[in-house]
């Protein structure tokens, strides 16, 4: 699957400089379009969100300050943990044969349910994670649990806010030359979630992918 570009003439010139940005099936202009109010609440928070090498060469895993930091910013906007669990009934009704005596219908029932995971965010008809500099396992959770919501008829659209690896990672040996930060790359990231958006894991739901940057970063104060 061919990644698109509309994002190039929705998202401010501003924020198309400061993050790195990848989609599939034009997941910018299908948001912007159609959930006006969360398109705005991502421009918002991409917008007020600041970061500092020194606060980069201190953030942790998956839940670090800075991730907490981005969460509750959504949050804030009315953004809210969800998970989307899966109930079926499979309903069989075996019809008669008269000739054998039968006169009714019988009926047999078996149901099955699917917890499903948690997306960070979710408003409307769009979800959102961060994933900061998690286990990369965690993109394919985020990406499943999407197409799972789209298929089923509750999203038009996710939305991954992550982080570059390499250029980060040189930000990070010029600030501490001996730092390995980021020196791994089985951790959530740009190079990892293009892949799976690309072999078309998500089905037919339009991901967007917001990264963090080299570009993103702030003087320490």
């Amino acid at each position: 699957m061919d990644l698109t570009s509309s994002f190039e003439s929705v998202v401010p010139r501003a924020l198309l400089e400061r993050y790195e940005w990848r989609e599939v099936r034009n997941a910018a202009a299908i948001v912007s379009a159609t959930n006006a109010d969360e398109w705005q609440d991502l421009l918002e928070v991409l917008a007020g969100f600041r970061l500092t090498v020194g606060e980069m060469m201190a953030a942790g895993g998956n839940k670090s300050d800075l991730t907490d930091r981005l969460e509750s910013a959504f949050k804030d906007l009315g953004w809210r943990e969800t998970r989307l669990d899966t109930d079926i009934t499979l309903t069989a009704q075996r019809k008669p044969h008269r000739p054998a005596g039968e006169r009714l219908t019988s009926v047999q029932r078996s149901e099955v349910s699917n917890q499903g995971y948690l997306v960070d965010g979710l408003k409307n008809r769009v979800a959102l994670d961060v994933e900061w500099n998690a286990k990369d396992g965690n993109l394919d959770r985020d990406i499943g649990t999407y197409r799972a919501m789209y298929e089923a008829g509750f999203l038009d659209a996710g939305v991954i806010v992550t982080r570059t690896q390499t250029d980060l990672r040189q930000a990070a040996v010029d600030a501490e030359p001996s730092t390995r930060k980021f020196g791994t790359t089985t951790t959530t990231n740009l190079d990892k979630l293009v892949p799976r958006l690309t072999r078309g894991d998500a089905g037919g739901c339009p991901v967007l992918a917001a990264a963090i940057c080299a570009r993103t970063l702030t003087a320490d104060a």
